[in-house]
This record gives C-alpha cells, structure tokens and sequence, in this order.
C-alpha cells in the first residue's frame, strides 16, 4: 500500500527540478489530471504502541531535517517545481531545526522539544497518523506519528520485523536508495543522467572503492563466516530487510505511486506504466556501504601529497631543519591540542618514528596523478567536466576528509538531575531527501529508535536502545597507507614479492542522454582502474629514477560489510546493558569513528577503527616500498587482513567528568592522519563552553544544548584566533583611519560574542555585518602575507594542500559544495594563532620552527596586518560573497546559508548557517534495567 494513509489522489504523484517551462504553467493541472488514477487507500484503525520498555522517563529528543518522507510521486513533485508545494512530511522537522538558530537563548527543558521530537519509545493512540500490515503479513505492523511522521515498525517475528524495516524505507527514501547503490558501483551517470554533480559523486567512490561484483559478494561470504551465529543472523536480517524493500517496489509500481524521479529519469513511463524498478540484492548493500563508509569513516590517505611538502621544506631550509620545519607545521602531537580523552591517559599510535625505514619518497616534480576516466565522447568532454574529475580527485585523494559531527557529554556527578546527559549527533550534509531516515524498531533482539543510512536501516545505526544511547563522531585515524610498487615490463606491471606481475585492469563504461530531469547532453566516458594486492594505483612517479606507482591500501577495503555485527549488537538489549558492552560492541566496526554511550548510571567512550599494525620503522605519513619488510604485520593480500592494534590501544574512556568531539584530537600521543590538531580547533568550541558549564555544576538538558547552539554559530577565527591579531595591531596607536575603522568594527564583533547571527529571525542580515566581511575578507589575505615570504611560494602552496587556509561558511566542502553548514574543520587557524603569540614574546608549546609574521619582528608583522587589514576593508561585499547558484553577488546571509541539496525532484527553502549536527539527540536516562 502507499506509504501514508489516507492520501488524496494528488498526493500521491511526483517529479525534478529542470522542467521545461510549459510544466511550470496551469498546463502542469492538464498534466496532473492524467496521472491521476482511482486508487484510495484508507488507514488501518489507528492503535497506539506501548513503550514499557522506556527508560528515558520522556527526556529523549531528536531531530532530523528536512522532514522523513523522502519519497514524492510525480505530480508532487510537478507541484513542488511549480509551486513550491511539500509533500506530507517532507520538510516539517526543517523549521524546528532552523529555529534553535535564533531560539536557543530562552530554552529551557520544558521547551526542548519546540525544537525537537519526543523520541519515546512507541506512540500514543491519539499521535497515530496511520497503521499498515506492510504486504498483508501478520507478523509485522508499521505506525507512524501524525508530528513527523516517522516509522515505527513493531515486529512479533525476527524476519517479520525486517521485512518492515525494509518496506519503511523503501517507502520514505526508495529513490535515494538507488541513487546511492549505483553511486558505490561507478553507475550514477547511467542511471541518473550526465551532469557534472553526477560525474563527481561517481568518479569520487569509484576512485576508492572499485569493486567488482564478485568482490562484493565475497564481501558478504567472509563477513558471514568469521562472525558465526551473528553472521547468520546478520545475513538472515538483510535479506527479509531486501524482501520488505522489494515487497514496496512491486506494490508501488503495481499501484503506481512510485518516486516521480523514475518518470524523469526515463525509467518509467507516466502513461503506461511500462519501465522496471531493479529489485534490491544483497551486493547492493555492499556497495551502498561503501559510499557511506568512504564519506564519513575511512581516516588516511594524503601520504604522497605530505612527501611533496617535505621535499619543498627540505629543498627551501635543507633536510634538517626542512623536516624540522614540516613536522611543526604537521602537529602530529600537539600539546595544546584539545582532547576528547583528557585525563592525561596516553594511546601512542601514528608516532614519528626515530629511525624511519622504507620510505620511497618520489624525486622532486615527478609525481602525476593517475587518470580515471578515458574515452570521453559529447559532454563528458567539456571543460567542466573535465575540471569536475580533477577537483574530484584531489577530494578523493588527500586526508583533509570531512570529518563533521559533534557530541557533548556530561557526567551525571556534574548534571542537576545526577543522571548523565548528552546531545550529540552526525553531521552528514544537507540534502533532500537526507541521506539518513529516522526510524523505531522492535522485535526480536531488537530495540532502539533512531537514524540510520537509507538502505542500511535494517538496524539503527545512531540513536537509542532501551535505556541507553549511542553517537559518532568521525574520527579520522590512519587506516590507509600508500605504497610504492616498483614497475616491470611496462606500466602495467609490478614487482610482488620479486615477481614480475600484472596489475588487474577494473572498468565501468557509462554513457547517458538528456532526460527531463538532467538536461546534459548526451556523453560517456569509461573508468579505469588499476588494481595491485597492495590497492588500487593513484600516483604515478620515479624513486631514485626507478618508475613506481603509489597504491592505496584501506584495512576497510574489501571489508565494507564488517561493520554490520557491531550494530547488530548496538541494537540487541540483550547485549548492551552498560558502558563495557557499549564498548565491545564499537569494537566490532570497523570504520574509524569516535563512538559515545549515556544511559542513566554512565558515559563512556570508545574510538573504533582497524588499525593496522605497522612494520617496526615505517612512519605512516609516507609511503613506503612494497616490500615484504614494510607490510603490515601478518598481511594476507587476498582478504587484505592483518594483525590490527588492540581494543585496549584505542582510546577508551568510561565515566570522564565530560567528553566533546568536533573530530578533534582523541588523545594524547594518538595522530589522526588529517592536519589542523593544534592549539586552534573547532573541537575548542565546545570544551570551553561545556568545562564552564562543568565547573559550575547543576548541568541541565536545556544547557548543553545552548552550548551546542551557541558554539553552532561562533566564527572559530573571531573567537579565538582575532584577539590575538588586534592585540598586535593595537601594541601601537593605529593612526590610519581605514585601519582604526576596521579594528573598531572588529573588537566590538569579538565583544558581542564573535557570532554569525541574524539581527533577528528571519532578518537575514547579519548583526556586526561589516565585522563579518571584513574577516571573511582578510582571512586568506593576511594568511599568505604572513606565512608566504618566510615558507616560499613553492613550499607554502604545498602546505596549502596538506591543509586549506580557510573554511569559512560560503566556501566549498568537498563532495557537498558550499552552503552545506559545516565549517571551521580545516585551515590555518592554529597557525596563525601559535605565529602570532610567538611574536607577542607569549608562551607557546609545540610552537612552529621559525616565526613567520613579519620575520618575528612585532613591528613588521603589525605593519603586515594592518596593510592587509586595509585591503580587505576595502572589499565590497560582492566581492567577498560572489554570488553562486543560490544566491545573488554581495548576499552576505545567503553566501553562508544552508541548502538541502536536491538528489531527488523536490527542493526545500534555505535556512540560516548554522555549525551543528544534522541528525541530533538530546538525552538524560532516568532508570536502567
């Protein structure tokens, strides 16, 4: 049956955006009238669940924009392109969410949930919006809430209660879920249409993950078969979750009220139904997987662009004081680096070694990225597309992952109630519909509410069990390592273990026509890959003019559905029922993720991850010979296993007085492979504000969640780096008046709090406007001024690849573009702020090797500001906020504001910038089990 009840006739026919104009006229009514068919469906009697098994005595709460129904029939989405109509639940979680922006001042715990839903367990009988036997089974019902319409799938059988979660989902996120199984196998442009957004999103997994089917399927066998009975059951989840899936792809077809998106995209005939929907197959979870696992939990990489950094430090300063100079700008151990486990315990890993052996460093310019896509026909070989690959690949490639998502939590010795309390979630972008679903489930060895990947909700992967909850943060460790295969024969050959042999050739060919949703002309293009055991090929170079190609080898390759056994666990109350089961069961992903527990008794703390064990002297910061002696411990190139690190070596806590997360720094002596874990981070954010709140005591729901908030729209440099430059500036009278101008516009905006905040909701106009743009402004200016003439323009260009200068809101987030709301992650914020209090004669551990601004002389360096200062006060705001497809030149607000990117017909309003989660809990546990 469709997926709400009751439904009008309208409601149940969807669309894209890039309509031909006659569709945005009163014909699209002509249009509308033909689709209809006289199909009613009515509402099963509405009955409420119970929830005897809530321990949360009320007090959990999340949320989730832009809504819970991402799926739209054509006429919806016809509708939405010309009238902005929405879909019933499409965006109505959008409005709370924006709101915290301007509501957070005033929020008590009585008023959390203006700006969240109640996430109880189950819903009272006066909340149901609907109650549906998905497929007729007896053995599974499906409620949903009349708020949010979120799913709550109550199951009396372990395959029954799958087989609904499948359903649900294919019900509210269908099209994105075959969006994303064709993105993890290289084949988005094919099935969705050439755009250069589409040519992106597949070259950047495909580059990662190029897996063939037999590849994907092994995953599943070996995944299943050292897990045991989990395994099987594991196996046995997924294929009911498939059944339920396809069991809505047949009803919807048959009763035509699929997605829209398959009319546009040519997949489907408005008229006669003819077309196929491909059921859903286990392979294709895989592939999904992989995406995900590739976006948000695969720490590493960057190795060949930190040897050419090195190599310009050591060729500007010689190898001595050139690695000297390098490692102080890589801060591998920063000891002003803010820490999540900050009770001085120590969990070495990635640590400098002091005799470094195997490195294959590649001679100075040689180096060249190897090409992904070939044969280029139409389209596919424009200029933007051709500059969509390269920008692509240096994403795909470097280390500067985008990490997102934040967590605070708080002891229960420090909160009013005596019981813990956190407010936590992952930043996972924008978009319509959101890549994560909201969802209940409860049956057999299941329990929990919460979000989880669209295709991969057979459990909940974020949210609560019975009387505990869980989140993530990216975590950002090294699990990928590059290595340097010597070439034989020709270039397609290397050296394994002494033997000449071939690299494996892996292609996917796709071509596309225009549609009426992607107007792209037609084009194709073929990927190519070139596979050795020790990864696939991305560099090309010579060592020592030897040729070599530089590999990539992820402990997560070929091991994407691993992870499904610690969330299988995650789920079942009879396994989690405290912190060391919260552990163990983290213990079981295999993703690189800092993962945080509250219940009513404890917090706790476990960062997960397959750390491989490196060979004795190989520095994993560069690659290193494909060599026996320079593996990883115990490799077995077929199932790329080895011996990975310890659970106890990972950083684990249970019951600290706080933990903060902004994928900041776990511990001391613990490296992640991403720059910028310095004195500066965003992660300082949230530690300042929630040690106060800790040191006060009494720590309430509504306070953690204004110091969330209030961090959410901080500018990282105005608080913490600015003061430090005006102090520079002021250590003398400021006489020019351009200059006195601004400084005074600046100190006021770091007095006011340093926010980028509307002047009121809904104004869309910054308060302390001109502070803003002019920091916006001088940012990269003064960066390059200070750091440019001391590094040289040779070395300071590669450290801008190590580590972008700037992140502020209106500018691009890798895969997701700009206006995607997180920001502040990566850029030279510590840096400058290390540089600058070491010419202020300030102290300063773990300083950088040599003083840059103004060559350390106070004077220089405050005539250095303050010129550039005067440059970026003289900037228009047109040209400090160019304009973009969303917003007009000089629109200050909308430069920074958030879009929900379309990957489907319909299309959402922007809200307000704001840094924070996108999917949030907010939880204080009154009792346990």
């Amino acid at each position: 049956m469709p997926r709400r009840t009751p439904r009008t006739t309208l409601d149940r026919l969807r669309t894209s955006r890039r309509l031909p104009g006659f569709l945005k006229t009163a014909s699209i009514c002509v249009l509308v009238a033909g689709l209809l068919s006289p199909l009613t469906q009515t509402a099963a009697a509405a009955t409420g669940t119970a929830a005897a098994n809530d321990y949360c005595g009320g007090r959990c709460s999340d949320i989730l924009p832009p809504g819970e129904n991402g799926n739209a029939t054509l006429a919806q989405i016809l509708l939405n392109q010309a009238f902005g109509t929405q879909p019933a639940h499409a965006e109505d979680q959008l409005g709370p969410y924006a709101d915290l922006a301007t509501g957070y001042k005033g929020l008590t715990d009585a008023t959390v949930n203006t700006f969240f839903n109640d996430a109880s367990f189950g819903v009272p009988a006066d909340q149901v919006a609907s109650t549906e036997k998905p497929a007729g089974r007896g053995d599974v019902t499906i409620v949903r809430d009349k708020k949010a319409g979120v799913p709550h799938i109550t199951g009396t059988t372990r395959y029954g209660t799958e087989f609904g979660a499948g359903y649900a989902a294919a019900e509210d996120r269908l099209w994105l879920m075959d969006v994303f199984r064709h993105v993890g196998r290289g084949r988005l442009t094919s099935f969705a249409g050439g755009a250069p957004a589409n040519q992106g999103l597949e070259q950047q997994f495909y580059r990662n993950a190029p897996y063939t089917e037999a590849d994907l399927q092994a995953q599943i066998d070996n995944a299943v078969a050292k897990n045991g009975a989990r395994g099987q059951q594991a196996l046995a989840d997924v294929k009911a979750y498939l059944d339920g899936v396809n069991a809505y792809i047949d009803a919807s077809d048959s009763g035509r009220y699929f997605p829209g998106e398959y009319v546009l995209t040519g997949h489907k005939d408005s008229i006669t139904n003819a077309g196929t929907i491909e059921h859903f197959k286990v392979t294709d979870l895989v592939a999904l997987a992989s995406v995900i696992g590739s976006l948000f939990g695969s720490g590493g990489g960057g190795e060949v662009d930190n040897a050419v950094s090195l190599l310009a430090a050591q060729a500007r300063y010689g190898v001595e004081e050139g690695t000297r100079v390098w490692e102080s700008f890589r801060e591998r151990n920063d000891p002003e680096a803010v820490l999540t486990v900050h009770d001085g315990e120590s969990f070495p890993y990635g640590a400098k070694p002091a005799d470094a052996q195997g490195q294959a460093l590649p001679d100075a310019g040689s180096v060249a990225q190897e090409p992904l896509v070939y044969d280029r026909t139409g389209s596919a070989g424009t200029a933007a597309a051709k500059n969509t690959t390269a920008t692509t690949a240096k994403t795909a490639l470097g280390s500067a992952r985008r990490g997102m998502s934040n967590a605070l939590v708080v002891s229960g010795k420090h909160t009013a109630s005596g019981h813990p309390i956190a407010v936590f979630g992952p930043q996972t972008g924008y978009f319509a519909p959101q890549l994560l679903m909201l969802q209940e489930i409860q049956g057999p060895g299941i329990s929990a509410r919460g979000a989880s990947f669209a295709g991969l909700s057979m459990y909940v992967e974020l949210g609560r069990g019975q009387d505990y909850s869980w989140s993530a943060t990216t975590s950002g460790q090294d699990i990928i390592d590059s290595y340097a295969v010597e070439l034989c024969q020709d270039d397609y050959h290397y050296l394994y273990h002494g033997t000449c042999t071939p690299m494996e050739k892996v292609e996917q060919k796709n071509a596309w026509k225009p549609t009426t949703a992607d107007g792209t002309a037609e084009g194709s293009y073929t990927m190519r890959v070139w596979r050795t055991r020790y990864g696939p090929v991305e560099y090309r170079a010579t060592v020592g003019g030897k040729k070599v190609a530089y590999t990539t080898l992820r402990s997560s390759y070929l091991h994407e559905a691993d992870s499904i056994i610690g969330f299988q666990m995650l789920n079942d109350p009879d396994y989690v029922k405290g912190p060391q089961d919260f552990q163990s069961a983290a213990q079981h992903i295999n993703y690189t993720f800092n993962w945080f527990y509250a219940d009513s008794q404890h917090t706790a703390y476990y960062n997960s991850g397959d750390n491989p064990v490196r060979a004795s002297g190989v520095d994993s910061e560069f690659p290193v010979w494909a060599r026996p002696a320079y593996e990883w411990r115990n490799w077995d190139p077929a199932t790329n296993t080895a011996d990975y690190t310890p659970a106890s070596a990972h950083p684990h806590s249970v019951d600290q007085d706080y933990y903060v997360s902004w994928n900041n720094k776990q511990a001391e002596d613990y490296t992640t492979a991403s720059w910028g874990d310095g004195s500066v981070h965003r992660g300082n954010l949230l530690d300042d504000r929630v040690k106060k709140l800790v040191a006060a005591g009494g720590v309430t729901r509504a306070e953690l969640v204004r110091a969330m908030a209030d961090a959410g729209l901080a500018d990282l440099r105005a608080e913490d780096v600015l003061p430090g430059l005006l102090k520079v500036i002021t250590s003398s009278p400021v006489t020019d008046s351009t200059a006195a101008a601004a400084v005074g516009k600046l100190q006021a905006w770091v007095t006011a709090g340093a926010k980028r905040t509307e002047t009121s909701a809904g104004s869309r106009k910054y308060a302390d406007a001109d502070a803003v743009r002019i920091l916006d402004a001088w940012w990269p200016l003064l960066v390059k001024a200070e750091f440019e003439p001391g590094l040289g323009s040779d070395l300071y260009t590669a450290f801008t690849s190590n580590l972008p200068v700037d992140e502020a809101p209106s500018a691009g987030h890798g895969p997701t573009g700009s206006h995607a709301g997180s920001s502040f992650q990566y850029g030279w914020w510590s840096y400058v702020d290390k540089d600058v209090r070491a010419v202020l004669g300030e102290p300063v551990r773990g300083g950088l090797a040599r003083t840059y601004c103004g060559g350390g002389s106070l004077t220089a360096c405050r005539d250095t500001l303050i010129s550039t200062l005067k440059d970026a006060a003289g900037r228009t705001a047109a040209q400090v906020y160019p304009g973009d497809d969303q917003c007009a030149a000089g629109d200050q607000w909308c430069a920074d504001s958030i879009v929900q990117r379309t990957l489907g017909g319909i299309k959402h309003g922007r809200i307000s910038w704001q840094n924070r989660p996108t999917f949030q809990q907010v939880v204080e546990y009154t009792s346990h089990r």
